[in-house]
């Protein structure tokens, strides 16, 4: 279930909120993944900030897409060193 409300909200591009531990985090959703442990995450950019963050799946509650809010993601255009 959070899978598909994950990837629905990555799709579209929207934001999300939910609780992770007593925290609520607002988030661009950008990628889902498993570490090489098992354990499924979440990667996104949390409100007010410019770094990528990961979110164990276990720790997640309460999701919620926020349909009115779209984002566009951060990404980092390298210059190539010759």
């Amino acid at each position: 279930m959070k899978t598909e409300i994950f990837s629905l909200a990555i799709y579209n591009r929207h934001k999300v909120s939910f609780l992770y531990g007593l925290n609520e985090i607002l988030l661009d959703p950008y990628y889902i993944s498993r570490e090489e442990n098992g354990k499924k995450v979440i990667y996104g950019r949390a409100f007010n900030s410019n770094e990528v963050k990961k979110f164990e799946y276990k720790k997640i509650a309460n999701i919620k897409i926020i349909k009115g809010a779209k984002f566009s993601p951060i990404i980092p255009i390298l210059s190539k060193v010759v």
